[in-house]
């Protein structure tokens, strides 16, 4: 049976995710996490795509991309995913697959799921207990999200910039948002539209999509999907 095209639409952003061979580790070393970096950003200049959070936990990541044309992100995985596994296999000598199967990725309502699915992604290695706070990792977004620290590969969403009027005032006010964990509720709507590739977001929000794409952007009662993204081993700063 052929896979069901992706909800992909120019200037939505998108919930995607990559997960190693059998939730085996992706990368193996500091060097690693730098080389797939270097990667994304190259693949995001070149496929007119914005990336506006990430996290690369030991065997799997989490992309928060906004793409200017239709095949923007699945162009951009490609490179990504072909080119690291390419380094990867060259370092360690090594040769096969690294990435188990095709990645998985969710339209995103930006007015009602931009800034929660920001923090899900951001709050990944605190789920794992890889660490107490999202700051004490540092191979993810939050760095520049919450902390302020320049980083060249995001672009700041207008949902993240209206915030407030100036760089630490929105630092602030976002750090503010993790004040409290997520609740139960949250996760599982955010892991079921992700792990089905589903539109993530309100009723007429979907409509509309709907309405856009001529396809379906619900299915029926959904069990609760397998914790997948978890999990890992800290290598530090």
């Amino acid at each position: 049976m052929p896979r069901k095209p992706r909800f992909t639409l120019p200037g939505y952003p998108q919930h995607v995710i990559q997960r190693g061979n059998n939730r085996e580790p992706c990368f193996f070393g500091k060097d690693d996490y730098h080389a797939y970096l270097d990667r994304l950003q190259e693949a995001t200049t070149r496929y007119a795509c914005q990336l506006h959070a990430y996290v690369l936990m030991t065997n799997h990541v989490h992309l928060l991309i906004t793409p200017q044309t239709e095949h923007g992100i699945a162009h951009l995985m490609q490179r990504l995913g072909q080119r690291y596994v390419h380094y990867v296999n060259r370092v360690y000598q090594r040769t096969g697959t690294l990435w188990g199967g095709r990645y998985k990725a969710s339209l995103i309502d930006t007015e009602a799921y931009l800034l929660t699915c920001m923090r899900y992604i951001e709050l990944n290695p605190v789920r794992a207990q890889m660490v107490s706070f999202p700051g004490e990792y540092r191979w993810s977004s939050y760095q520049f999200n919450g902390n302020g620290k320049p980083d060249s590969l995001l672009t700041a969403h207008a949902l993240y910039q209206a915030l407030g009027d100036n760089s630490h005032a929105r630092c602030h006010a976002y750090r503010e948002l993790f004040r409290h964990n997520m609740d139960n509720a949250q996760l599982h709507v955010i892991r079921a539209a992700l792990n089905q590739e589903l539109v993530l977001g309100r009723d007429d929000f979907k409509d509309k999509i709907e309405q856009m794409t001529k396809r379906q952007t619900r299915r029926g009662q959904d069990g609760r999907p397998r914790i997948e993204e978890e999990g890992g081993i800290y290598l530090g700063p």
